[in-house]
């Protein structure tokens, strides 16, 4: 467990407008880390307001708070397969997607990636679907070995031009104790666009 929990105990929770400066700053700080690695995955200079607003606005972004920082975690969960990587064969309304995945740089190794992915695996189930899926860089083989080491399965990578994203993963929900990290304040309720 890391030290800061025993400090500020993590909450989890849906995103509300108010949030909005924190995760963008939160992505902001993970797309400059990320641009140093030379990954490409998300903009230089993270996401725009336009980006992020709608994911609070349909409650589908969540936020991972100490109660005295910002957020210092953040995961979108939802049903919006993108439709450049997802075929109707892989039935994409079988799953959840997770986007936006970042946890601060100040808590890097504290396993809040691994408790965030385990929560979102639980609310596949509660929803009665199958699998939980995502994208990410086709070129980052260190983040590819952290989902397989995470128990998901590389599918196909789709390389399109204009996308750094393409490495389709998923694994079948499941539900795991995440509780020692933090506390749920959410409910396994989804919003639907």
């Amino acid at each position: 467990m890391h030290s800061k929990t025993l400090l500020a105990p993590l909450t989890l929770r849906r995103a509300e407008p108010g949030d909005l400066s924190g995760v963008l700053t939160l992505l902001a700080d993970t797309s400059e880390w990320l641009h140093s690695q030379g990954v490409r995955q998300w903009p230089r200079g993270g996401f725009g307001p336009e980006r992020i607003e709608p994911l609070i606005a349909e409650g589908t972004l969540y936020v991972l708070e100490s109660g005295l920082f910002d957020p210092v975690a953040s995961i979108a969960l939802d049903t919006h397969a993108d439709r450049e990587f997802w075929t109707t064969a892989d039935r994409p309304a079988d799953a959840l997607y997770v986007h936006k995945l970042a946890v601060s740089r100040g808590w890097s190794g504290s396993g809040l990636g691994d408790a965030l992915l385990d929560w979102a695996g639980g609310c596949v189930g509660d929803a009665g679907l199958r699998w939980l899926r995502l994208d990410c860089a086709k070129d980052n083989a260190r983040l590819q070995d952290y989902y397989r080491r995470r128990g998901f399965t590389h599918l196909r990578t789709v390389d399109l031009p204009h996308r750094a994203s393409g490495a389709l993963f998923q694994r079948a929900a499941a539900r795991a104790d995440h509780h020692e990290l933090f506390r749920d304040l959410t409910t396994s309720e989804l919003v639907s666009a």
